[in-house]
């Protein structure tokens, strides 16, 4: 069975994503998560996770950041927070948080989640044989090696299917810095809208932004990959990550309910070339026009991804 997994930036945008189709609602908080539509607070994240029970649906909270000593510290309270709001899952990177699990005897089923790190079947098993349910793929994982990855791994594996692909993250507060230098006072978050072009590439665009687990670069380009969606589900990739990180409000819901029409008919049988082209149109649609779309690393040549 194929599995839609997105982002969440709001409560009314979870409620119009579970009546769209979505079975698994993926959001966290800023101290603990990367690259989050919004940073929940406690009591609305335990509202969520009621929330999805509720219809039937599963959630996974964000906690793949990459902590230093004073942030993993914390983790084991967010864990029993969790844990005693029966989350179905988080997404841990850092090996530190499992650690933690282990010596609070605080575990929770866990989609392994090491960003770019995740790109073999050995990789993916290794975390299986201690405890993870599932692992998120990087999103530079071109057809040919994850039809290789997809035939030896031992969890189901999460794929980027729509949304935006992050390329690089520092630590460091480096666009604030770039700001201090030149002795200027500038807002570097995420609704800002900073990019950087290279010099000797005209169309390159890179969104930029800062938070507090430092700064953000992302592709060019957001991936859409409606014409793809048969090869995954034969590859068995049925973990179809919807990304709404720059893809706000309520066309985001409908772009979910758009893949959850397209799932239906892939399990059903009917899928074709047409609608697979008809969903790439809609969904161009509705994605934010400033926003350019491609598939991603999905078709590049394997000896180009480095």
């Amino acid at each position: 069975m194929i599995e839609l997994i997105a982002t969440v930036e709001s409560i009314q945008q979870a409620e119009g994503l579970l009546e769209a189709g979505v079975d698994c609602l993926y959001f966290g908080q800023d101290e603990f998560g990367l690259r989050l539509p919004y940073s929940f607070s406690r009591e609305e994240q335990a509202h969520l996770i009621k929330l999805a029970h509720q219809a039937g649906k599963k959630v996974s909270v964000a906690v793949n950041a990459i902590f230093h000593n004073e942030g993993i510290d914390q983790v084991p309270d967010y864990l029993r927070f969790l844990k005693e709001q029966e989350v179905d899952t988080v997404t841990v990177g850092d090996p530190g948080v499992l650690q933690k699990m282990k010596v609070n005897d605080l575990f929770i089923p866990y989609r392994y989640d090491a960003q770019v790190m995740v790109t073999s079947s050995r990789q993916v098993n290794f975390w299986a044989k201690r405890g993870a349910v599932a692992a998120v793929l990087a999103r530079e994982v071109p057809k040919v090696e994850l039809e290789r990855l997809a035939a030896d791994v031992t969890v189901p594996v999460e794929f980027l299917v729509y949304g935006a692909t992050c390329i690089h993250q520092s630590r460091r507060p480096l666009i604030q810095n770039y700001f201090n230098y030149i002795k200027k006072t500038e807002n570097v978050g995420r609704d800002r809208g900073i990019f950087l072009s290279e010099p000797r590439k005209g169309g390159s665009h890179y969104s930029v932004y800062e938070d507090v687990n430092g700064t953000h670069v992302f592709a060019n380009n957001d991936v859409l990959l409606a014409s793809e969606l048969q090869t995954l589900a034969d590859m068995n990739v049925t973990q179809w990550k919807l990304e709404g990180l720059f893809s706000p409000g309520e066309n985001f819901v409908k772009i979910a309910s758009l893949f959850n029409q397209a799932r239906q008919q892939i399990e059903a049988g009917t899928w074709t070339e047409q609608l697979a082209q008809e969903l790439e149109d809609q969904v161009r649609s509705l994605h934010p026009q400033v926003r350019e779309l491609d598939t991603g690393f999905f078709l590049f040549d394997k000896d180009l991804v480095k």
